[in-house]
Order: C-alpha cells, then structure tokens, then sequence
C-alpha cells in the first residue's frame, strides 16, 4: 500500500512551513533514517528524515513552494513490490489510506560555530503533557490511526519523537505495556470534544488599501511580508493586546562590573592561540538576571488561566538580531552556568541565529528574556513581553553620568534597564524587588562568581 508523505510539524506551534528542497527524487530508494528534505520556518531550516521504507514514487509539492500547511501530502512512498510508475499523485485533500509525517530533525551547526556548551533541553526533546479540556495530543498520523484501533488514549502516551511528538513505537510501546487504555466512560475514539468559546477577535488595523491612499501612487515599494515577519507581528500583537505590561526602571552603576570584566578577560587561557573565551556587558546581564530570578523566585513564573507556572530553573531568552527581524535562542539554567559558558554559548547561538541553523528546543520556551540596545546608543527603552515568559529586561547603553556620592557630585558609568512585567503574574512591588536584586548583581560584580 503506498504510503504518503505529510508536511511534519516541527513544533507544537507549527501550521504551514516552506518546502525548501527535495534530496532525493522520483524514483530513488528511501530507506528509514534517510533525510528526504528541507523545510523552512519563519527562524530555521530543518532536515526532514524518513520513518518509511520504499521507492518515492510521486513528488507531490514541489521544492520552493511555500506556505505548505501541516499534514498536507507533499510525496508517495510505494511500498515493497509495488509499481512506483502506476501510482499516481492523490488529489489536494485527498484522505489516504496509509500516512506518516517524517521526521525532523535539526541540522547540525555551522562549522564555523565555536563550540559551546549544550543547553540542558537540546539534549533531548521535552515530552508534551497530557492535554486537557479536549485539546488534541501532538501525534503523528499514523500513532493516531494506531492508538485508534487499539483503542489506546493518546493523551496518556508519552511522546519520543521530536518535540514530544507521538510516534507508532510509543503506540507499539503502550500496547505491549498494557498502558494508556481509554477509561471506562471514556468518549470514544474519534469523537469530537465539546466546542471551546471563541476567542474574542483582536482588534484589526487599517485596511491595506486605506494605508496606501495616504501616499502619493509610485512614491513607494511594496515590500511582501516573508514568514518571519509575519510571526513577529502577530506574535507582538497578541503580546500588547492580550498582556498587561507594567515597567520599572533602575539605573546601575558598572565601573566595578567593567574592572572585573577587563580582569577576567586579561585571565582567560589561550586555547589554538586564541583567548578561551572574552566576556561581554550582556554575558553578566544574562547572569545577573538569572541570579536575581533565582534570589526572587516568585518572579520566575509563567501566567495561565488555571494556574501559575513556578520555574525551578532561570532559562534566560536573548534577543538576537538577524536578517528580517529577530530571533531569542535560550541560555537555559543560566544561573548555574559560569560566565565563559555563557559567553561561548551566546556566541554560537549567534553564529547559527544568523545562518537559520537554530533548532527549535534552542528558541523556544525560556523563562524571560533579555533585550539590549545599548550597542546602539539607546539610553532606555521598554520591551514588549514574549509570552510564555513574564518580563523582559530592556537594556540601554552604559554612559559617564554625574551622580551623587556622599553628598558630593561625582562621575560613574551609569546604565538605565527597564523591566516589563505582565501584571497579572508579576506585580509592581515584585518587579521592583526583582530589578533591585538585578542591581545588587550588576553593582557588586563579585557575587556573580561565588
């Protein structure tokens, strides 16, 4: 029985994704763990492996077709002893009596990448939990299918496949194991989950063509949105519309972070004739706001309608900028990492945000974030909150400013940040707190290395 192919999901989140370019064509051999293609998201490109064995009989999308929607069929695998030539492409929409999502599976850095050490979570995906209140488990096609006739409870399966993702092994797992049986009462398979109440809709802006009236014909180009900026827009959106932001700002003196700074890099040991790492003002912001999160633990949370997600570890988003907007790779467990695996991990998060080699457990998640401008100049500014995080620290530029000290003036190195909090998890005494505890780090360096 031929087998189709379907756009895989490459995170929870994923709904369309560009089919970037088939490895293998019409005709070739294809085997399980062969990686058959590339697809494009908004931030990465990731390799697409095979889970099926066979002959690719039909390339059904084909390479540079964007906007492909998750599970749709983009090839046919024939199977043993089947005629490749005779199968023909299946009509848009068309459901199949066999399918498999393939695998994805992240590319491996860029070489010129320096090595960096692994964040905890890339090391294996996170499975997903058990939905609730009907939301529909993050299976492959075939695990549901499965699950189905063997009347297994999708939900109770714990995933293995990317992202926590479903797979027949975990289906082929349950049922050796006896686990995961529908309980009595149980809805049956298939059967549809009482509606949700929809959503009030976001307020939308002008239309496109109210814009462009207000501008003289030819006095412009027409620039189309790629998938990146996109994401960013609607996330951002629903970020302003749907949080209530709420900022404190602090001013930090960093003349002693700078001495320590300089100190540390002038200690650093050569590895292949270079210095094994070289610090920057962000690498002990990351910190610093790791440890403080660690010190004011009511902060390091995540707000959902049912309850308040404490995190027991500071996993500390960078904003990152790249060609066509931005991207937030994730220092995770930053407070118990030293400040040279920092900064060689920020590097490398660097290196391949730009290239688009990210995976997607290196940008996703996190527990807050961290936005600095200050290589720009900016004095301060106030940072839109990326959810499912509860602030953001916006950082602006270190300056020589007068100040007081023991009542007298007196010159400094003076830098001003601004902590966005959603207000619903994180209120303003909090937030002060935290920022507070910040400043202790910032303005007593030497904490950060005990």
């Amino acid at each position: 029985m031929p087998t189709n192919i379907l756009m895989p999901a490459l995170s929870p989140t994923m709904e369309k994704g560009n089919l970037a370019k088939w490895l293998k064509k019409e005709g070739d051999t294809i085997k399980s763990g062969d990686i058959i293609a590339e697809i494009e998201t908004d931030k990465a490109t990731m390799e697409v492996e095979a889970v099926d064995e066979g002959i690719l009989a039909r390339i059904v999308v084909p390479e540079g077709t964007a906007d492909v929607p998750v599970n749709e069929i983009i090839g046919v695998i024939a199977g043993e002893g089947e005629d490749a030539k005779s199968i023909s492409a299946p009509a848009a929409g068309a459901a199949p009596a066999k399918t498999e999502a393939p695998k994805a599976e992240a590319p491996a850095p860029a070489a010129a990448a320096p090595a960096a050490a692994p964040a905890p979570a890339a090391t294996a995906p996170a499975a997903v939990p058990a939905p609730a209140g009907g939301e529909r488990p993050f299976a492959s096609p075939l695990a549901r299918r499965l699950a189905k006739e063997a009347g297994l409870d999708l939900a109770a399966i714990q995933g293995s496949g990317p992202h926590g993702r479903i797979v027949e092994k975990d289906v082929e797992a349950a049922k050796k194991g006896g686990a995961a049986k529908a309980a009595p009462g149980a809805a049956p398979a298939g059967a549809t989950a009482a509606p949700k109440p929809a959503a009030a809709p976001l307020a939308a802006g002008p239309s496109d063509e109210a814009v462009k009236k207000l501008f003289a014909p030819g006095s412009y180009e027409e620039i189309p949105h790629d998938g990146m900026r996109k994401t960013i827009a609607r996330r951002l959106t629903e970020a302003k519309q749907t949080i209530p932001h709420f900022y404190v700002t602090v001013d930090c003196e960093l003349d002693a972070l700078l001495k320590l700074r300089a100190e540390l890099n002038a200690a650093a040991p050569e590895k292949d004739g270079k210095p094994a790492y070289k610090l920057s003002v962000n690498d002990m912001v990351i910190k610093a706001l790791a440890l403080a999160l660690r010190a004011v633990p009511d902060a390091n949370v995540s707000w959902t309608e049912g309850a308040m997600l404490k995190h027991k570890h500071a996993d500390v988003g960078v904003a990152v900028s790249i060609p066509g907007g931005l991207i937030t790779p994730i220092v995770r467990d930053a407070c118990h990492k030293t400040l040279s695996q920092i900064s060689n991990e920020m590097k490398d998060y660097a290196a391949r945000a730009k290239a688009r080699k990210l995976k997607p457990e290196e940008y996703q998640g996190g527990t807050t974030a961290v936005s600095n401008l200050g290589m720009f100049g900016v004095k301060d500014f106030a940072a839109v909150i990326n959810p499912p995080h509860a602030t953001i620290l916006a950082v602006g530029a270190g300056e020589q400013r007068v100040v007081v000290k023991n009542g007298q003036p007196a010159v400094a190195t003076v830098m001003s940040v601004t902590l966005s909090t959603d207000h619903r998890a994180v209120d303003g005494a909090l937030g002060a707190e935290l920022l507070q505890a910040f400043k202790g780090y910032i303005e007593k360096p030497m904490a950060m290395l005990v």
